[in-house]
């Protein structure tokens, strides 16, 4: 079909003329309407950009010093993050004479890699850094971190029917017993 009576058709449909293939012999053209096709283009990335999960590196940092209870709350933080799904930067920073022994700093991200054995994948093992000796983990292929328990929210609470506590107690609870006193029983106690 001749350029100008595919324009002309175009016109006549309110559409534009795109050229969708300008290599092929002869170019191949299609009618859209081409602000249209650019607007879901541009919704179709948003949602993807939306979908998809940014990978940040984490830094926790440590001392040669630091005390066992602090490397635990620690080495939980470093779970949590690799559960979220971004990568750890572990660093031990050395400051003066902590300087001259770079194996307590080794030793020290050693245990913390052998307690997240499993969990994490080291991605590059410690190496010195300047006054930092520094690891970065990520998360192991395969793991799953343990799932939270949901608790039910305040209207799932309303909601759910409440065992009634007094049929409870009436089914192991005899009823109360009424005496009456006859007349006699009351002059004896009188007397």
């Amino acid at each position: 079909m001749p350029p100008m009576s595919a324009l002309d058709i175009a016109r006549e449909r309110n559409l534009d003329l795109v050229e969708v293939s300008p290599n092929a012999v002869p170019p191949v053209c299609k009618l859209m309407d081409f602000g249209k096709y650019k607007y879901e283009q541009a919704k179709k990335e948003n949602e993807a950009r939306k979908n998809q999960k940014t990978i940040t590196l984490k830094d926790i940092r440590l001392h040669p010093r630091t005390d066992e209870h602090d490397i635990d709350v620690k080495t939980r933080k470093i779970q949590q993050f690799l559960a979220e799904g971004d990568k750890v930067r572990v660093s031990v920073q050395f400051r003066g004479p902590e300087m001259r022994h770079p194996e307590l700093g080794r030793k020290l991200l050693d245990e913390i890699a052998e307690v997240l054995k499993g969990m994490a994948v080291i991605e590059r093992s410690p190496a010195m850094e300047g006054r930092m000796m520094s690891m970065i983990v990520s998360r192991a292929p395969g793991w799953e971190p343990p799932k939270k328990q949901a608790q039910p929210s305040p209207q799932e609470k309303e909601a759910s029917p409440k065992p009634s506590t007094d049929s409870a107690v009436e089914d192991t609870v005899p009823a109360p017993v009424m005496v009456l006193e006859t007349s006699d029983a009351a002059s004896t106690a009188n007397e």
